[in-house]
């Protein structure tokens, strides 16, 4: 008898050292699963609350150039490079936006991309209008929207004068905010 209890228990000792029992199995299974989900939760959360950081590192203060380069009372077209450029941009890289000038120090500079869809807006100095081509929108000289389907006016980069230069605060996606009242 002392044999099969010994042979019993070294079987069952075997058992359970050699591998995982299904029960094991299954509740590491689910505590993986239920920490996949609790991960595609939390992220997004933390992105949130994280923003702030985040946006604050994509915007960067460009020169357009000399500040004497814009006439008082004009609007001009003006081209800055990508802050966030990568070697195989070429060309895209470029980003063009509408400088107006109000009077000595005080400067308008607007994305040239429509609210609606992102379509490139044209200045028409006649008019004094930006017109969109794709569907008819338009915005008043000091960018608000006018008619036709745009919800908003056009984006406004913030901008500054030093030293004779004139600054925009760029970086961001000019679409993906609204602009400021």
């Amino acid at each position: 008898m002392a044999t099969s209890e010994s042979s019993q228990t070294t079987g069952e000792d075997s058992y359970r050292g050699a591998s995982t029992s299904r029960r094991g199995f299954l509740f590491r299974v689910a505590l993986l699963l239920n920490l996949l989900l609790l991960a595609a939760f939390a992220l997004p959360i933390v992105g949130y609350l994280l923003s702030p950081l985040r946006r604050a590192a994509f915007l960067k203060w460009i020169s357009l150039g000399p500040a004497t380069a814009f006439p008082e009372n004009q609007t001009r077209l003006a081209v800055y490079k990508n802050p966030f450029r990568q070697p195989t941009d070429g060309g895209s890289a470029d980003i063009p936006c509408w400088v107006r000038r109000l009077t000595s120090d005080s400067f308008q500079v607007f994305s040239t991309n429509c609210s609606h869809l992102g379509c490139p807006v044209r200045w028409f100095p006649e008019s004094e209008l930006f017109m969109c081509p794709c569907h008819g929108g338009t915005f008043h000289a000091d960018g608000a929207r006018a008619s036709g389907p745009p919800p908003r006016g056009l984006y406004v980069y913030p901008s500054k004068v030093e030293n004779g230069e004139l600054w925009i605060n760029a970086g961001e996606m000019p679409l993906m905010t609204l602009p400021k009242p």
